[in-house]
């Protein structure tokens, strides 16, 4: 009985160290995200490129995520937790996490982190985009295609380089088939605010405006349009449940290709951001043509 019980209690400590053992072999990646999944736009099409990093590696890696992380300084002190719980990939997903990313970084050499839509790089962080004007130029032209009133309605967020690109490339697709035609552009100064994106979709409609467009990520501006009876875009996912009659198309941002392509330099010990003085050998930047942006 004695013997018996020496073997399975050697069975049970074999096991219990086999399965420390593989949670300890898989990488931990961790994701932190402006908003949450429910915002059906930004973060939601993170949260759809999470998943399918995980679908994809299975139990070769581990991922979580924190959300609705105001960007600024304080982002710091959840990047650092990530770090804390082990991650040793760390994604942060909207432009105003760049310094704080950057920060953590250079405190923590021996952990890979990716800033998604920045421009600031170091020896452990990269950086990666899509061409997000390549579906707005697009965008443009069937606006201006579509609208009777000349009049295009533009719910920008804030007025930095990405979004000012976004409304340029928008107007140079419109004006490609309708010289007549003119944006309208109301500055919400937010990212995510269903209430203010919709009250400034009232304001253009109200203008004239008979078609719309954002760079914002609720589908309050196309419900509000549904509503109008004008039409729209959808932004970073397909939004068209929310206004079947309203969605013209929507611009999808498809982020799984490129988490599953970072972590699987990291898993070959391939990942670099280049020797470089701003290592631009870190940055990732596609669009249509990789299918890491997809009309819909």
């Amino acid at each position: 009985m004695k013997r018996m019980l020496t073997a399975l209690s050697a069975l049970l400590i074999a096991a219990v160290m086999s399965i420390s053992a593989a949670h300890a072999d898989k990488l931990k990646v961790g994701f932190v995200y402006l908003t949450n999944p429910g915002d059906h736009g930004w973060t939601y099409a993170h949260e759809v490129g999470r998943q399918q990093l995980q679908d994809h590696f299975g139990d070769k890696v581990e991922t979580t995520y924190v959300e609705n992380i105001p960007e600024g300084p304080d982002a710091a002190r959840v990047i650092r937790e990530l770090v804390a719980q082990g991650n040793k990939v760390i994604f942060t997903t909207s432009f105003g996490y760049m310094e704080p990313t950057l920060k953590v970084a250079k405190e923590y050499p021996d952990v890979m982190f990716d800033h998604i839509t920045g421009y600031k790089r170091a020896p452990n962080m990269a950086t990666g985009n899509i061409r997000f004007y390549e579906g707005r130029y697009v965008q443009g032209v069937v606006a201006g295609l579509t609208t009777k009133s000349n009049t295009i309605g533009y719910l920008a967020a804030f007025p930095i380089p990405e979004v000012i690109q976004g409304i340029n490339s928008f107007a140079r697709g419109l004006r490609s088939v309708n010289k007549n035609a003119s944006i309208k552009v109301v500055w919400v100064n937010s990212w995510y605010d269903p209430v203010k994106e919709a009250d400034a979709a009232k304001v253009l409609i109200a203008e004239g405006a008979d078609v719309l467009a954002q760079h914002t990520d609720s589908p309050a501006m196309l419900q509000t349009a549904e509503k109008a009876g004008v039409k729209g875009f959808g932004q970073s996912s397909d939004m068209h449940k929310f206004a079947p009659k309203a969605q013209l198309f929507s611009s999808v941002n498809n982020w799984g290709p490129y988490y599953i392509e970072q972590v699987q330099k990291v898993l070959d010990g391939t990942w670099s951001t280049g020797d470089g003085p701003d290592h631009w050998a870190g940055n990732t930047w596609k669009g249509l043509g990789e299918d890491y942006l997809v009309l819909t």
